[in-house]
């Protein structure tokens, strides 16, 4: 990292380094009395030269083994500043941990999904794939290959950075063509074709995919109910926790979502989200390794900056990634960018994100309990 780099400042709960949100993260969970569980990534050191690592903090309550609530962080690497801080707020929250312990439910913090990209202040991994677009079946045929983005690759991705007029004129062309929606959507949704590009959904399961399949096989199958909170950043209105449904693709899925979370919970697949419709998203993983379990789940999305703010940052990351010559002027740019596209420094906004996120996990809890108690009778 270029020294001339202004990181945010430390605040509370909210560490703008992964090392420094890590050792917060494993500090309160160990107070909390948490059974934690580290899974380092292999072959990679962070920024700083730390390790870096998937870590797990399993809280059980009064009466151990019934529904769990899950609450993760950083699937998408610099969102974990918010994810990590919101969490270490939650271990730091004793009447929190109390309710959800009544309740006969269990809490499993997954923190730092995707720790590399965490480290280095990116949304792609290691291996420059969007974990939110990996969680796919990989030895069936792809039901929808995306070929539209392919259209846009290399506009997306110029050879010069800032892009020039006539990238910006093409894009703006393309999309008077195709609408803001579609044009969105060839983005977003995940591609599977060029390993470079944006939003790049892999061709094999992640090393951070297997290490969650694992950990619910372990901690998850065996449950009644599961209730997944997962913590994004970067779309929507400034500090507004949108609700959107990440669990199966359906009014009945939908319908026991908004039950738990309340009737603003919102489909992509319905449209009106500040999201695309996703192939390979997370919680997936839960349907496939945990069968015979209930599932509800959200991704909550705090807003940042506007849509055309987080997208260039965004195409201004992957730039830099293929463009490691980049002077360190340009370089820093691009990192102060990336870092405001998914966290504000701000005291009100952060105090925001940590509000819903509390909310969002107690109602989950307040849900799987009462569910918990009809089922016993």
């Amino acid at each position: 990292m270029s020294p001339a780099f202004a990181a945010p400042r430390p605040q509370a709960d909210f560490s703008p380094s992964y090392a420094q949100a890590r050792a917060n993260f494993l500090r309160v969970a160990s107070q909390a009395t948490a059974t934690l569980e580290h899974h380092v990534l292999p072959g990679h050191l962070g920024r700083e030269g730390e390790e870096l690592a998937l870590d797990a903090a399993l809280l059980p309550s009064e009466q151990p083994g019934g529904p769990l609530v899950v609450v993760s962080s950083g699937i998408h690497g610099v969102e974990g500043i918010c994810g990590s801080g919101c969490q270490v707020a939650m271990l730091n929250d004793a009447d929190l941990l109390a309710k959800a312990s009544r309740q006969g439910v269990d809490l499993l913090f997954l923190h730092a999904l995707n720790p590399h990209g965490f480290s280095y202040w990116r949304r792609a991994n290691e291996d420059n794939v969007d974990l939110n677009r990996n969680f796919l079946d990989f030895a069936a045929p792809p039901r929808d290959a995306n070929l539209a983005y392919a259209d846009l690759h290399d506009l997306l991705l110029p050879a010069t950075w800032p892009p020039a007029h006539e990238v910006t004129q093409a894009l703006q062309a393309y999309i008077a063509q195709h609408g803001a929606a579609a044009y969105r959507q060839a983005v977003t949704a995940g591609q599977r074709n060029h390993p470079d590009g944006m939003f790049y959904a892999g061709n094999r399961p992640t090393w951070s995919n297997r290490v969650v399949r694992d950990l619910l096989r372990r901690h998850a199958a065996a449950r009644p109910a599961l209730a997944w909170v997962d913590l994004h950043t970067g779309l929507g209105p400034w500090g507004h926790g949108e609700k959107i449904h990440a669990g199966p693709p359906n009014a009945t899925a939908l319908a026991a979502g908004r039950a738990t979370w309340g009737a603003d919970v919102v489909a992509a697949w319905e449209g009106g989200s500040a999201s695309e419709q996703v192939l390979g998203f997370l919680t997936l993983s839960a349907q496939e390794e945990c069968p015979d379990t209930e599932l509800l789940s959200i991704a909550l999305e705090f807003g940042t900056v506007p849509y055309e703010n987080f997208l260039d940052a965004v195409r201004g990351d992957h730039w830099l990634h293929g463009h490691p010559e980049a002077p360190p002027d340009l370089a820093d740019r691009i990192r102060q960018d990336m870092v405001a596209a998914f966290y504000q420094d701000d005291d009100t906004w952060r105090g925001m994100v940590a509000a819903q996120s509390r909310v969002a996990v107690l109602q989950a809890c307040l849900s799987l309990g009462a569910r918990n108690r009809g089922a016993q009778g």
